[in-house]
């Protein structure tokens, strides 16, 4: 059973390879990690009352405080991780484009912190972002969202055997 449902957005682009624009996690949490504390602009949606796809554009503007760049939308599909009461199915799509990286403007949440102390402190959702090579960004994202790579890794082999490029 799926817990919480999530959905987002593999921005890539081409340059002598493919590159994906990831975002570090942000928070005490993740403040020393980089191994897995990666992620594509992400997050939770309730599919009651929205569509996963208006969530992943939501959730890519809250999340880098950027518009999602004009471009075709391809569904990558869905991948579930996690156990228990944290087990996700996230929803992805591709889009084609370019930003700047350093140019994000991070959404904030607020947790406790230090843990039982009752104090409230706000963090950004990601404290960095970066374009990275498929290989380097598999190391970099967490293990459940892995796949989406290897997605989207054939989807552009597919597309350049059958003559087409991404975004035509």
């Amino acid at each position: 059973m799926v817990a919480k449902f999530s959905a987002g957005i593999l921005l890539f682009r081409m340059t002598d390879t493919t590159e994906v624009l990831l975002g570090h996690m942000g928070g005490p949490f993740w403040a020393k990690k980089d191994s897995g504390a990666w992620s594509l602009p992400k997050g939770e949606y309730d599919p009651a009352t929205e569509e996963p796809r208006a969530a992943a554009a939501r959730e890519f503007t809250e999340e880098l405080g950027l518009p999602v760049p004009d471009g075709e939308w391809v569904a990558l599909g869905d991948v579930t991780y996690g156990s228990g009461k944290s087990r996700k199915q996230l929803s992805a799509w591709a889009i084609e484009g370019d930003l700047d990286a350093g140019a994000i403007v991070p959404g904030t949440f607020e947790m406790e912190w230090p843990p039982k102390s009752g104090k409230l402190a706000e963090f950004p959702e990601i404290d960095r972002a970066g374009w990275f090579d498929l290989a380097t960004a598999a190391d970099k994202l967490g293990a459940g969202q892995r796949p989406l790579l290897d997605r989207l890794a054939e989807l552009i082999a597919n597309r350049r055997t059958a003559g087409t490029v991404m975004g035509d």
